[in-house]
């Protein structure tokens, strides 16, 4: 990202720390732009663990600055760094008993797991039968590939072969590809991996109020007042979403 759009708030604050998480869920209740957005996010993510009959726990991966417990107040939120949220998570080694969760709910998330296909050894042990995974990810349209790609400060690499990468920092390295690697190139490769997980739901989500919002690194472009109006053009601009569409929703649901 180019140094002028960078957000000053979040200047020499650690990445992955608990003061940079902090400052970044300020950023998404203030901007008007930035909340809408993640407002429909978790929206998706609570209908989708809602769905889930019976008994059994919610589960947040990687909440970070995250206020889908504000919203849903039974999630357990989760993340690799301790003194950030409820429990400190490893994806690839979930501790929790075999069929005890009804959801598993990653925003931004699914991309920095360095080995995937432990995860979704470990989703197919602790989910219930007719439980979700629900996530936000990165998009693969035309401009998604062109911003991630180029002005973003993490990697976009759909040319890779192998799903896994080498991690040494888990909010810098990471491949925001990997969902339309697994889930759309290679999907015949998933389904004989794990015949228990069924995709369900592939869907593009609004795009233009989350590039003027800033998102949670950058500056916003267009002052507050502009926000209804910026939303009102999102949903005229729908039929768009697959060329422009940054980010999908997608849900796999345990057989």
């Amino acid at each position: 990202m180019l140094k002028s759009l960078r957000e000053r708030s979040l200047e020499n604050l650690p990445v992955g720390s608990r003061e940079f998480f902090a400052a970044q869920k300020r950023l998404i209740l203030r901007r008007p732009l930035l909340k809408w957005c993640y407002d429909g996010w978790y929206a998706h993510l609570i209908e989708d663990a809602r769905s889930v009959p019976g008994q059994g726990a919610l589960l947040e991966l990687g909440s970070g600055g995250s206020y889908l417990k504000d919203l849903e107040p039974a999630v357990i939120t989760s993340d690799v760094v301790a003194g950030v949220a409820d429990r400190v998570v490893d994806g690839r080694a979930l501790p929790f008993p075999d069929a005890s969760l009804k959801a598993i709910l990653l925003t931004h998330v699914f991309h920095h797991i360095p080995d995937v296909t432990a995860f979704f050894r470990e989703a197919q042990r602790v989910l219930v039968p007719g439980g979700v995974i629900s996530m936000i990810e990165v998009a693969h349209t035309p401009l998604a590939r062109f911003f991630f790609r180029n002005f973003h400060h993490e990697p976009y690499r759909d040319e890779l072969e192998e799903w896994s990468f080498l991690q040494q920092h888990s909010m810098m390295d990471s491949n925001q590809a990997l969902s339309w690697m697994v889930f759309v190139r290679d999907r015949d490769k998933f389904r004989k991996l794990f015949p228990d997980l069924e995709v369900e739901v592939f869907s593009f989500l609004p795009w233009l109020t989350y590039l003027f919002s800033g998102g949670v690194t950058g500056r916003c472009l267009v002052p507050d007042f502009l926000a209804p109006l910026m939303i009102g053009l999102e949903k005229l601009l729908k039929p768009l979403s697959p060329v422009f569409a940054l980010h999908w929703h997608i849900r796999v649901r345990k057989r």
